[in-house]
């Protein structure tokens, strides 16, 4: 599936968890989802969990994260002991 589509799954209402990326209008944060698999958790796992969860949207979390991350930049802060 391409990247638009699957960014498509990713939506955004201020309702659900104070606007936090959630995965198709339901309440799973993207960063639930980026932390289980940070955890270790496979795709596999990740899906029993959540059984109406698709491997695009695991794959769409994936996308969105690398996306978001790509755009960082990180300021080094230089402190004095």
């Amino acid at each position: 599936m391409e990247e638009k589509k699957l960014l498509e799954r990713i939506t955004i209402n201020p309702k659900i968890f104070g606007g936090k990326p959630i995965i198709r209008w339901r309440r799973l944060a993207v960063d639930h989802i980026l932390g289980m698999s940070g955890a270790g958790d496979s795709s596999e796992i990740i899906l029993e969990g959540y059984p109406w969860l698709e491997p695009e949207d695991v794959q769409a979390c994936l996308v969105y994260d690398h996306k978001v991350v790509g755009h960082e930049r990180i300021e080094s802060l230089h402190l004095k002991m």
